[in-house]
């Protein structure tokens, strides 16, 4: 069974995001932000609805809130949406 949505989950899910897939935060606030001109993007916090982001656009600073198609269930259901959006936003940028 897997963890449900806490503070704590949520501060170590954005941590391994911030740390590792910061390619991938920017790229959710280009594709599922409406944010294309986005520089740069931490993740700031993870819950069962979207995830807020804090965005660099243009040498500015500026939260993002990305909602998720449904209601997530847990941190593991969070890692595989995650895995699932960005092979979406890829694949958006492959077709364009």
């Amino acid at each position: 069974m897997s963890e449900a949505f806490t503070p704590e989950v949520s501060d170590r899910i954005c941590k391994h995001m911030n740390e590792d897939h910061a390619d991938a935060i920017a790229l959710y606030a280009r594709t599922f932000g409406n944010s294309p001109d986005t520089e740069s993007a931490q993740l700031v916090s993870i819950d069962a609805g979207g995830m807020n982001l804090m965005t660099q656009v243009n040498g500015t600073s500026a939260p993002l809130r990305i909602e998720f198609d449904r209601p997530l269930k847990d941190s593991e259901d969070a890692h595989h949406t995650l895995i699932d959006m960005v092979k979406e936003a890829r694949a958006s940028l492959k077709s364009n």
